[in-house]
């Protein structure tokens, strides 16, 4: 787990000039990322410079720096996760003639790429963003694991490609604009996240999840390495429950492969609780990581606490108030990178595990997207008949409609739900309803006074690319909906930057390709079943504390925190927003872009300047 970054020219142009200063820029900005080692590797024309920092996980000699070169010189890499398949594919490469000189997963990759080229991506198993170089073939492939575990950011112009890990350290170099995208600033206003590819700096996007982009002479083209399972197989319900446990037993043990030990985030629910129940079983020694409250509605550490001690863990926890979240907030928006409403919880789980001595550690995550934890489940299927019933109006008297209530005092549900009228009735729009921040209209006055742009109406909900019909049944497409709009662009995103804000590697053996290769083939009925029967099914070494408990979520008291210990830090943004705050998660949200936008200096009108 590192942090990588680069720059291509194309040929004839001299990057020599002011490469050491650059890379030394993107090392800085990075080295929070691995702070065991750093390296820079520039191609003899200068047309590729690679840049790298180490967290050392796998191969912790100095073989395994980065950027590694072949001995030929021919190939470079800078690779950032783990390869959980790594000796498998060694062996195999060993078998044809390949000799490696390092032990860890990086110089399977380069080995692998040199004799297989691009079709190697689909044989890596685990969480990657990469770049290889073939300085024989002038060609740069960049590319981003399955499900989008490991982020990737590039900025293209005039031929000239930079790339990095974070977007924030391609702010650091000064090569890109400081200007912000006004449709992804609607997007984020939208739902409290910007989707993939765009970010919210003009002109620089995000490799897509499952995708590589080849550069040469500085054009690009770009292409899938891999896709979500469509078919489902028949099956009785016992061997889907044979199924997910086997499947999943086997994802936790290809995600204990490392050369130091490997813990657990432990919120106290069903995932994180099969995952220590499961590591318990392979490993002798695992340390468990929890965050609670001192407010009891809120606290759920003493089930993560009677867990923990069931299966002989060391446990540890912080509980938190709003006086000590305030303390953390500096550190907090130091380590961010994109904003969004969440990643609080796990910057500061992932606190407690770096102070205490942790490395790697195994997140529940993608548990509640893929056996149906949310209760988005039932609700975005109820948003979408709603508007399909509401068609009978004429579409202009629905949109008036819509457009008087903006004007009327109403909870921000309720908001959205007279908004669900004026737009069109498809699955973007249901799912906007259950997991939008504010209104279309809201949007667009916050987008006009932060640059005085308005986004056109036309594009008032961002598209979530759902078939007409949805992918199979309704509890399908909500799946698929939650895996590749808020996991992807909310959780994944947030849990990366947060971990490594602290050098800690996040695994998620729930998030794993192969893993959903196995279990989204399994009939929805028995897979998406209410309170995620399936896995209780599977796992019934689950304690009867866990699986009997009322299904919460994870959230912090935020809003009383807000309106108590952290009001000075909002009074600002709430005095001169365009569009009444209310709730946490709108106010959070408009915090927390001021911070960013304020940070990194950005060319914008924002609040509060």
């Amino acid at each position: 787990m590192c942090g990588i970054a680069g720059r291509l020219v194309p040929r004839g142009e001299d990057a020599r000039e002011g490469w050491p200063e650059l890379a030394s820029r993107l090392q800085q900005a990075l080295a929070h990322r691995g702070p065991d080692d750093r390296g820079a590797h520039l191609s003899a024309d200068g047309q590729a410079g690679l840049v790298h920092t180490r967290l050392s996980i796998l191969d912790l000699s100095p073989a395994g720096h980065q950027p590694m070169v072949t001995p030929d010189g021919r190939f470079s890499i800078t690779f950032n996760g783990e390869i959980y398949n790594y000796r498998e594919l060694r062996r195999a490469l060993e078998g044809v003639g390949e000799r490696f000189v390092s032990t860890g997963d990086t110089e399977v990759i380069l080995r692998g790429y040199a004799r297989h080229g691009r079709d190697f991506l689909r044989s890596l198993r685990g969480m990657f963003a990469l770049c290889l170089w073939d300085d024989q073939e002038k060609t740069a492939l960049l590319a981003r694991d399955p499900l989008g575990i490991k982020p990737l950011y590039f900025h293209l112009a005039g031929g000239r490609l930079i790339f990095a890990s974070e977007l924030q350290a391609l702010l650091a170099t000064g090569a890109v604009p400081r200007k912000l995208s006004a449709t992804a600033l609607h997007d984020y206003f939208l739902f409290g996240s910007v989707s993939e590819p765009q970010t919210l700096i003009e002109g620089v996007q995000q490799v897509p999840a499952g995708h590589w982009l080849e550069w040469r002479e500085g054009a690009i083209q770009a292409g899938s390495h891999w896709e979500f399972p469509t078919q489902h197989e028949a099956m009785t319900e016992a061997e889907a429950v044979a199924r997910v446990r086997s499947a999943l037993t086997e994802s936790i043990a290809a995600h204990l492969v490392s050369d130091v030990p490997v813990g657990v985030f432990l919120s106290g629910g069903v995932d994180s609780t099969l995952l220590l129940a499961q590591v318990a079983r392979q490993t002798h020694r695992v340390q468990t990581f929890s965050i609670g409250f001192d407010q009891a509605a809120y606290n759920e550490t003493e089930s993560a606490r009677r867990s923990a001690q069931h299966f002989g863990a060391e446990h540890h926890e912080l509980i938190l108030n709003g006086r000590e979240g305030r303390a953390l907030m500096a550190a907090y928006e130091a380590r961010g990178d994109q904003p969004s409403i969440d990643g609080f919880n796990t910057f500061c789980v992932s606190k407690l595990a770096h102070d205490q001595g942790a490395k790697v550690v195994l997140s529940g995550l993608g548990g509640d997207e893929l056996f149906a934890g949310y209760p988005s489940f039932d609700r975005v299927p109820r948003f979408r008949r709603f508007a399909r019933w509401a068609e009978v109006l004429p579409a202009a008297l629905r949109r008036r409609f819509s457009r008087c209530c903006e004007g009327v005092q109403l909870a921000p549900k309720y908001r959205r739900l007279l908004a669900l009228l004026a737009g069109p009735p498809d699955w973007s729009a249901a799912y906007w309803c259950q997991r939008g921040i504010f209104t279309p209209m809201e949007a667009g006055r916050l987008t006009t006074a932060y640059l005085g742009t308005r986004v056109a109406e036309s594009a008032i909900y961002p598209r979530c690319d759902v078939p007409a019909a949805g992918w199979g049944s309704d509890r399908e497409t909500v799946s698929r909906l939650e895996l590749t709009r808020y996991m992807r662009n909310q959780l994944l995103r947030d849990s990366d930057v947060m971990s490594m804000g602290w050098s800690l590697e996040l695994r998620t053996p729930l998030v794993d390709a192969r893993f959903l290769e196995a279990v989204m083939t399994i009939p929805a009925k028995f897979r998406l079943a209410p309170k995620k029967q399936l896995l209780q099914s599977a796992f019934p070494e689950l304690p009867p504390w866990v699986v009997n408990q009322p299904k919460r979520g994870f959230v912090f008291p935020f809003q009383t925190w807000m309106e108590q210990d952290w009001k000075d830090l909002l009074e600002q943004t709430d005095r001169q927003s365009p569009v009444r705050a209310i709730t946490w998660s709108r106010r959070w949200a408009l915090l927390a872009l001021n911070q960013f936008v304020q940070r990194h200096q950005l060319d914008a009108a924002f609040l509060g300047r």
